[in-house]
């Protein structure tokens, strides 16, 4: 599978969340995508046109050339960038009698017993002035710099009868006895002074490259990043006249996305926003006749506890993309919207599941209910079925890579029209 060595080349490169934008960004560019600045937009926009916010989220648009004609309908699909890791603090190293090690506290709700005894390294932004200004660069050391030891069975005798974590003592990584400080190497790697660097937002990443066994792939930050390609491969190969194709990547969805670059900021509605003024049509109109994916993986059926799925909805690895539902709202999909995607899945060929909690277990949410909450439009709720999400390593179907650049290209190829009450697809 071609598709599978290009997926491998994004998400081995993608190791934390700016690098994720990063890869994105150099595909856009690749395609002929301009970026555009939100202070400086005028109405000569180009019809390839991306928008960046603090190297941490990403909107693209594809604009219809006929796309006035339908008053500017919106095809979004959004996913995000983030995956739960641990963040490095503002002072990086903390030490005592016996060992060098590195000062983190988690970020998201890992699987914390699924990233001991692994080598570990470090990525992230660094800022530091530049003569009068504050500049900031990307890193990433790309070596083995750390690991969180276990701690024999000998003496933990309960280590295998639900031991508690305590993530100020048990996560803390240790480094070998470095000649510099972990501060001077960042410094040294960026070719800066080190009493320039101001601050950093600095993440450990597990060092495992995405491995192929069977019909399965094995890989770190499946979710969401399996989702990030598939729909950014799906938008930069469709070319839809009638609509304005939108691709979103957001931050910070292990945390709840209240930030400025979550899906619970103002940025999406800002863009969209901007984007109606310049070119001058209604938003209100438009959103009418829009529609939002909200991309993010799916729990598959697990082989040791099937129990813990819903006895109907229980999706399978390598059988299709997945839509989710929930009674709750955590999930954007209802009849309606699910019904106009599963059609338009249909008129294509392309398989699909569907998704529930087990009644009483409480699932997670994503993206889509918390950007509905900023933008009014018809939305759905999908992924592709994963094993042990949040682990430092998950597990997905290959063939669902394919599954899903196919379900999105369908859904950027259309036109979902709203007459009166009823919906037509085109």
């Amino acid at each position: 599978m071609a598709i599978l060595k290009e997926f491998k080349q994004f998400i081995d490169h993608a190791h934390v969340n700016f690098f994720a934008i990063q890869e994105a960004e150099k595909m856009l560019i690749d395609a002929g995508y301009t970026r555009v600045f939100e202070e400086n937009i005028d109405e000569n926009i180009p019809n390839k046109i991306y928008f960046k916010r603090m190297d941490l989220s990403l909107i693209a648009l594809n604009l219809g050339e006929d796309a006035k004609e339908n008053n500017y309908p919106f095809n979004i699909i959004a996913s995000h960038v983030d995956s739960p890791c641990f963040k490095v603090k503002p002072h990086l190293e903390s030490s005592n009698s016996n060992y060098h090690k590195i000062d983190v506290e988690p970020y998201g709700g890992m699987i914390a017993s699924s990233w001991f005894d692994r080598l570990l390294s470090i990525a992230g932004r660094v800022t530091y002035k530049k003569d009068s200004q504050i500049a900031s660069s990307l890193i990433d050391f790309d070596e083995d710099l750390c690991l969180i030891p276990n701690v024999a069975i000998h003496l933990n005798r309960e280590i295998n009868e639900g031991y508690k974590y305590n993530f100020a003592t048990d996560t803390q990584p240790f480094t070998f006895e470095m000649k510099e400080s972990l501060l001077s190497k960042i410094a040294n790697k960026l070719n800066i002074k080190e009493e320039d660097i101001l601050s950093h937002d600095l993440y450990l990443y597990n060092r495992d490259q995405l491995k192929e066994w069977g019909e399965f792939i094995t890989s770190p930050r499946l979710d969401d990043l399996e989702c990030v390609f598939t729909s950014l491969k799906a938008f930069l190969e469709i070319n839809n006249k009638k609509v304005i194709n939108v691709l979103y990547l957001a931050n910070n969805e292990e945390v709840g996305s209240s930030s400025s670059t979550g899906a619970d900021s103002d940025y999406l509605e800002s863009i969209l926003t901007l984007l109606s003024k310049k070119l001058d049509f209604s938003l209100e109109a438009s959103l009418a006749n829009s529609f939002l994916v909200s991309a993010d993986n799916a729990h598959a059926v697990h082989p040791n506890h099937g129990e813990l799925s819903d006895p109907v909805d229980a999706p399978k690895m390598n059988q299709g993309i997945v839509i989710k539902y929930s009674a709750s709202n955590r999930y954007t999909s209802d009849g309606l919207s699910s019904s106009i995607f599963m059609e338009l899945l249909k008129r294509s060929g392309i398989s699909y599941q569907i998704y529930t909690n087990r009644s009483d277990i409480r699932g997670g949410s994503t993206l889509g209910n918390i950007l509905l909450s900023h933008v009014s439009l018809l939305s759905v709720d999908v992924g592709l079925a994963q094993l042990a999400m949040h682990s430092a390593n998950e597990t997905a179907g290959k063939k669902d890579i394919e599954n899903a650049i196919e379900s999105f290209k369908a859904f950027y190829q259309s036109h979902i029209k709203k007459d009166k009450d009823n919906y037509v697809i085109e």
